[in-house]
Protein backbone atom coordinates (compact mmCIF):
# COMPACT_ATOMS: atom_id res chain seq x y z
CA UNK A 1 0.00 0.00 0.00
CA UNK A 2 2.68 2.43 0.49
CA UNK A 3 4.11 1.57 -2.81
CA UNK A 4 1.03 2.30 -4.15
CA UNK A 5 0.92 5.66 -2.25
CA UNK A 6 3.89 6.85 -3.73
CA UNK A 7 3.32 5.64 -7.39
CA UNK A 8 -0.08 7.28 -7.22
CA UNK A 9 1.70 10.70 -5.79
CA UNK A 10 4.85 10.17 -8.48
CA UNK A 11 2.29 9.80 -11.01
CA UNK A 12 0.08 12.70 -10.01
CA UNK A 13 3.14 15.14 -9.86
CA UNK A 14 4.21 14.57 -12.74
CA UNK A 15 1.01 14.22 -15.15
CA UNK A 16 -0.13 17.50 -12.75
CA UNK A 17 2.44 18.95 -13.96
CA UNK A 18 2.21 18.05 -17.24
CA UNK A 19 -1.32 18.90 -16.93
CA UNK A 20 -0.50 22.61 -15.87
CA UNK A 21 2.42 23.52 -17.47
CA UNK A 22 2.42 21.42 -20.80
CA UNK A 23 1.87 22.79 -24.16
CA UNK A 24 0.37 21.31 -27.44
CA UNK A 25 -1.03 17.99 -26.90
CA UNK A 26 0.73 17.36 -23.55
CA UNK A 27 -2.06 18.32 -21.00
CA UNK A 28 -4.28 15.82 -23.28
CA UNK A 29 -1.95 12.66 -23.15
CA UNK A 30 -1.02 13.29 -19.52
CA UNK A 31 -4.20 13.07 -18.58
CA UNK A 32 -4.98 9.85 -20.51
CA UNK A 33 -2.25 8.37 -18.70
CA UNK A 34 -3.41 9.56 -15.75
CA UNK A 35 -6.77 8.02 -16.11
CA UNK A 36 -4.91 4.54 -17.00
CA UNK A 37 -2.58 4.45 -14.44
CA UNK A 38 -4.13 4.96 -11.49
CA UNK A 39 -7.11 2.74 -11.73
CA UNK A 40 -4.70 0.28 -12.67
CA UNK A 41 -2.24 1.32 -9.52
CA UNK A 42 -5.47 1.39 -7.15
CA UNK A 43 -6.47 -2.16 -8.22
CA UNK A 44 -3.23 -3.96 -7.76
CA UNK A 45 -1.79 -2.62 -4.24
CA UNK A 46 -5.47 -0.91 -2.60
CA UNK A 47 -7.89 -3.57 -3.93
CA UNK A 48 -7.37 -6.94 -3.05
CA UNK A 49 -8.77 -7.92 0.28
CA UNK A 50 -10.60 -11.11 1.65
CA UNK A 51 -14.08 -10.38 4.08
CA UNK A 52 -15.23 -13.28 5.68
CA UNK A 53 -18.45 -13.84 8.14
CA UNK A 54 -20.35 -16.24 9.29
CA UNK A 55 -22.16 -16.79 5.88
CA UNK A 56 -19.41 -16.78 3.07
CA UNK A 57 -16.17 -15.22 1.83
CA UNK A 58 -15.83 -12.12 -0.15
CA UNK A 59 -12.86 -12.41 -2.46
CA UNK A 60 -11.65 -8.78 -3.69
CA UNK A 61 -8.96 -8.87 -6.77
CA UNK A 62 -7.60 -6.41 -8.55
CA UNK A 63 -10.65 -6.74 -11.37
CA UNK A 64 -13.02 -9.22 -9.80
CA UNK A 65 -14.51 -9.81 -6.86
CA UNK A 66 -16.02 -13.40 -6.25
CA UNK A 67 -18.19 -13.67 -2.55
CA UNK A 68 -18.34 -17.80 -2.29
CA UNK A 69 -20.85 -19.11 0.50
CA UNK A 70 -19.25 -21.51 2.91
CA UNK A 71 -20.91 -24.39 1.86
CA UNK A 72 -19.39 -24.16 -1.74
CA UNK A 73 -16.14 -24.64 -0.40
CA UNK A 74 -14.12 -27.64 -1.36
CA UNK A 75 -10.63 -26.48 -0.30
CA UNK A 76 -8.48 -23.81 0.34
CA UNK A 77 -4.87 -23.93 -0.43
CA UNK A 78 -1.59 -21.57 -0.05
CA UNK A 79 1.08 -23.40 -2.78
CA UNK A 80 2.09 -20.71 -5.63
CA UNK A 81 -0.68 -18.39 -4.34
CA UNK A 82 -3.49 -18.49 -2.31
CA UNK A 83 -6.46 -19.98 -3.26
CA UNK A 84 -10.19 -21.37 -2.62
CA UNK A 85 -11.06 -24.36 -4.60
CA UNK A 86 -15.32 -24.63 -4.98
CA UNK A 87 -17.52 -27.17 -4.95
CA UNK A 88 -17.81 -27.12 -8.70
CA UNK A 89 -14.26 -27.36 -9.05
CA UNK A 90 -13.95 -23.43 -10.14
CA UNK A 91 -10.68 -22.08 -8.37
CA UNK A 92 -10.20 -18.15 -7.18
CA UNK A 93 -7.01 -16.71 -6.41
CA UNK A 94 -6.40 -14.61 -3.20
CA UNK A 95 -4.66 -12.16 -3.89
CA UNK A 96 -4.79 -9.91 -0.71
CA UNK A 97 -2.97 -13.19 0.78
CA UNK A 98 0.45 -13.74 -0.55
CA UNK A 99 2.80 -16.62 -0.07
CA UNK A 100 6.33 -16.45 0.33
CA UNK A 101 8.29 -18.44 -2.01
CA UNK A 102 11.29 -18.66 -0.01
CA UNK A 103 9.26 -20.21 3.03
CA UNK A 104 7.52 -22.55 0.58
CA UNK A 105 10.90 -23.86 -0.77
CA UNK A 106 12.39 -24.40 3.16
CA UNK A 107 8.77 -26.14 3.48
CA UNK A 108 8.87 -28.42 0.63
CA UNK A 109 12.63 -29.31 1.16
CA UNK A 110 11.42 -30.43 4.87
CA UNK A 111 8.62 -32.12 3.13
CA UNK A 112 5.93 -30.08 4.91
CA UNK A 113 2.93 -27.91 4.27
CA UNK A 114 3.75 -23.77 3.67
CA UNK A 115 3.66 -22.53 7.47
CA UNK A 116 3.27 -18.97 6.98
CA UNK A 117 1.49 -16.27 7.24
CA UNK A 118 -0.78 -17.26 4.76
CA UNK A 119 -1.25 -20.23 6.14
CA UNK A 120 -2.79 -18.76 9.21
CA UNK A 121 -5.06 -16.90 7.47
CA UNK A 122 -5.84 -19.77 5.03
CA UNK A 123 -6.38 -22.19 8.52
CA UNK A 124 -8.36 -19.36 9.74
CA UNK A 125 -10.70 -19.73 6.53
CA UNK A 126 -10.54 -23.27 7.12
CA UNK A 127 -11.99 -23.22 10.06
CA UNK A 128 -14.68 -20.46 9.47
CA UNK A 129 -15.63 -23.11 5.99
CA UNK A 130 -15.73 -25.95 8.54
CA UNK A 131 -17.62 -24.30 11.01
CA UNK A 132 -20.35 -22.16 8.78
CA UNK A 133 -20.87 -24.83 5.97
CA UNK A 134 -23.81 -26.36 7.77
CA UNK A 135 -25.46 -22.88 8.55
CA UNK A 136 -28.22 -22.71 6.34
CA UNK A 137 -27.84 -19.04 5.30
CA UNK A 138 -24.30 -19.99 4.15
CA UNK A 139 -25.97 -22.16 1.19
CA UNK A 140 -25.41 -21.56 -2.33
CA UNK A 141 -23.42 -20.84 -5.47
CA UNK A 142 -20.18 -18.66 -6.12
CA UNK A 143 -20.85 -15.29 -7.41
CA UNK A 144 -18.87 -13.22 -9.90
CA UNK A 145 -18.46 -9.83 -10.67
CA UNK A 146 -16.39 -7.93 -13.05
CA UNK A 147 -15.35 -4.13 -11.39
CA UNK A 148 -16.02 -2.15 -13.36
CA UNK A 149 -15.29 1.09 -11.36
CA UNK A 150 -12.06 -0.54 -12.14
CA UNK A 151 -11.91 -1.59 -15.81
CA UNK A 152 -14.15 1.46 -17.45
CA UNK A 153 -12.17 4.18 -16.68
CA UNK A 154 -8.54 2.52 -17.67
CA UNK A 155 -10.41 1.55 -21.03
CA UNK A 156 -10.99 4.60 -21.33
CA UNK A 157 -7.96 6.09 -20.59
CA UNK A 158 -5.95 3.26 -22.73
CA UNK A 159 -8.25 4.27 -25.94
CA UNK A 160 -8.00 7.94 -25.13
CA UNK A 161 -3.79 7.61 -24.83
CA UNK A 162 -3.98 5.16 -28.33
CA UNK A 163 -6.27 7.53 -30.27
CA UNK A 164 -4.14 10.72 -28.80
CA UNK A 165 -0.68 8.93 -30.05
CA UNK A 166 -2.37 7.95 -33.28
CA UNK A 167 -3.36 11.57 -34.43
CA UNK A 168 -0.20 13.14 -32.79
Amino acid sequence: MVGGTLLLGVGLWMGGDALIRGEGSAPWVAAAALLLAVPLVIAFTFRPAVYANDDRMRIRNPFRTVVVPWAAVEELRATYSTEVVTRDGAKYQLWAVPVSMRQRKLAVRSGGQVLVGAEATVQELRTLAEQNAVRPTAKGEPESRWAYEILAPAAAGLLALLLLLTLS
